[in-house]
């Protein structure tokens, strides 16, 4: 026999409480508990797997076997490079992003290009409407099936008969299972689905990718929880304006959790971006103030990117601060260590920054790169276009070193570039493979004599 009752669930970290609460005890957050209704049967059940009791005994860490199981090799390199390496067997994926950005497109291309037996369960759209878009990327595995289905009972019964080798869940806010009497998106029903699916992955070593919608605050709809029952999480971002794409790690139990994948939006699906230095870089017919190139790192890829920077009275009393791509914050920063330390007068002058192709970086090394658009800009004297930047600057104007020297210089050496100017405390820097020249400063004033003596 089963009951119903209500309970409260916080949407921060999706602690159960019996009345609601105006603060989460388990999390601290305000306001953040929700009303659901929920039937839980006499005894509980879980959908997949055994329920019988058994007797487990506890294991020495030295007597474990190293199980011997290779990652899946994706089609997609960019895919593989977030993901650490590949794909592991039994995962739980979960990839999060504004609504538009291609989460679906890019699943579906991945399911219409690896070659095995693929079930792509979509509870947003018909299989015409699948059928659609797979023609517009290309159909190239005949292995890849479609199941619309947003019960997930029904789902499971499914799995049970025909378990395919590669799971996809699109997405997993359009679930259900009956066991629980509250709708499709709430936290429950989340928590239920998820909790399933993870089993069914563990238990047959099926790996699983589910999408997420977020909220208005960009988060990832449901209870913060749901980014700790899964492996890895990730995040697919980009400008609406631009057709460029970033597939971030937030978090990965496999690999790093810093790695980044760029892809470009085509008509056709999206197109990987190996070296993405050569689209982050414009061709321009004249050399103009306020434009430097600043190697940054995200993960252990170096990216040459252009970063732009306008300095103009401010006509209107109140200087502003305008930022595309880089921290406002740290831009502040960066200001008052110029106007203090180093007597250029900014604070009368409206400053704004942009770094070219859309981009948003967190890289301390394009410090360096900012500040040189800035003076280029506030001078009005252009910066040599051979020259690249690659160091942090510090409260005391010192210029300070960054991490991946090697790679930053081996990246803008490879790009062509004839110069790069890093700070002198960057230390073992190996110079008889380098054909770039490497300029080194301890100070802001240096590097301005340098660029504009």
């Amino acid at each position: 026999m089963s009951k119903t009752i209500t309970k409260y669930f916080c949407k921060n970290c999706g602690y159960a409480a019996s009345k609601w609460l105006g603060k989460c005890p388990s999390c601290e957050a305000w306001n953040t508990f929700s009303e659901e209704i929920i039937k839980k049967s006499a005894e509980t059940k879980h959908l997949w797997g055994k329920n019988t009791k058994q007797t487990v005994e506890a294991t020495k860490i030295q007597d474990i076997q190293k199980g011997n199981e290779t990652r899946f090799m994706l089609s997609d390199n960019e895919l593989n490079r977030v993901l650490g390496g590949g794909l592991v067997p039994g995962s739980v994926t979960l990839i999060g992003g504004e609504p538009g950005i291609g989460k679906s497109t890019l699943l579906l291309q991945l399911a219409l290009n690896f070659k095995k037996k693929i079930l792509y369960v979509s509870g947003e759209e018909s299989e015409s409407q699948l059928k659609m878009r797979a023609e517009r990327i290309g159909i190239k595995n005949e292995e890849c099936y479609v199941l619309c289905e947003t019960n997930l009972n029904n789902l499971l019964n499914f799995l049970k008969s025909d378990s395919p080798e590669f799971l996809i869940i699109d997405s997993v806010q359009t679930l259900s299972s009956e066991n629980i009497d509250s709708p499709p998106g709430s936290i429950s029903q989340i928590k239920e689905s998820t909790a399933e699916l993870i089993r069914f992955a563990k238990e047959t070593g099926v790996p699983v990718f589910l999408i997420g919608h977020i909220n208005k605050d960009g988060n990832i709809a449901g209870p913060k929880v749901l980014e700790h029952m899964v492996d890895t999480v990730l995040q697919f971002e980009g400008d609406r304006h631009y057709n460029y794409r970033i597939l971030r790690t937030l978090k990965n139990r496999f690999g790093s959790a810093s790695e980044i994948g760029i892809y470009e939006m085509r008509g056709d699906g999206l197109r990987e971006i190996e070296n993405p230095s050569e689209i982050l870089i414009s061709e321009r017919d004249e050399l103009l103030s306020g434009i430097t190139i600043s190697c940054a790192v995200e993960g252990i890829r170096p990216i040459l990117l252009e970063t732009q920077a306008l300095v103009s009275s401010a006509v209107y009393g109140t200087p502003q601060r305008t930022s595309n791509g880089f921290d406002l914050r740290r831009l502040s920063m960066l200001l008052a260590v110029l106007e203090k330390r180093c007597g250029f007068q900014l604070g009368a002058k409206d400053v704004f920054i942009n770094i070219a192709g859309g981009l948003k970086l967190e890289d301390p090394g394009l410090d360096l790169g900012i500040v040189a658009a800035i003076l280029s800009s506030y001078q009005n004297m252009y910066i040599d276009s051979e020259i690249a930047f690659a160091a942090e600057i510090g409260l005391s104007g010192e210029v300070r070193a960054v991490s991946r020297i090697e790679q930053r210089l081996s990246e803008a050496q490879k790009l062509g570039f004839k110069k790069i100017m890093i700070s002198k405390f960057n230390k073992g820097i190996e110079k008889k493979n380098n054909s770039i020249e490497i300029i080194q400063v301890g100070k802001i004033e240096e590097a301005f004599e340098y660029l504009f003596a």
